[in-house]
């Protein structure tokens, strides 16, 4: 009989510790796909701002240095 009790115990606490694994698994799942969707949203929003020409002039100004023809570049000296 105290075999008996001794096997279902230990399948208890075995089937406990699987059970904690799983959830842990589940959070961290849950973390990464959160992630995922903010960078995709993130992601989403700049491709709809490409659409935009004057979007597409401020970075070309602002990150590659670009200017109209005609115009002088201005540099504040920091970068």
């Amino acid at each position: 009989m105290a075999g008996i009790v001794v096997y279902f115990a230990f399948l208890l606490i075995s089937q406990q510790v699987y059970l904690s694994q799983v959830r842990q698994d589940q959070a961290s799942a849950e973390a990464r796909l959160a992630a995922a969707r903010q960078e995709n949203e993130a992601l989403r929003q700049e491709k709809e701002r490409l659409g935009d020409l004057n979007y597409i002039e401020k970075l070309a100004r602002e990150e590659l240095g670009m200017t109209r023809r005609g115009e002088l570049p201005y540099s504040t000296g920091r970068k």
